[in-house]
């Protein structure tokens, strides 16, 4: 089981596949996906930029650019 799946808690993390690229937009999806299946519910924190890129070995600035992404559309 990868990693992040233990960290974080949310399964749809590990559909990311770093061999297929585009670790952003795939991590964009994963949390879209997590939060239209209820893995992640209104009002539920999210992980630090930080801490996310930590656990799935990407750059923070991936993790912040995925979070703001997902804000823009609401």
């Amino acid at each position: 089981m990868p990693r992040h799946r233990l960290a974080l808690g949310i399964p749809a993390l590990g559909a990311i596949d770093r061999g297929r690229g585009q670790i952003g937009l795939q991590l964009v999806e994963a949390l879209r996906n997590a939060i239209y299946r209820g893995e992640l519910t209104t009002g539920q924190i999210l992980p630090s930029s930080r801490a996310l890129a930590e656990s799935l070995e990407v750059s923070r600035g991936t993790v912040s650019e995925a979070y703001e992404q997902l804000i823009a559309e609401g």
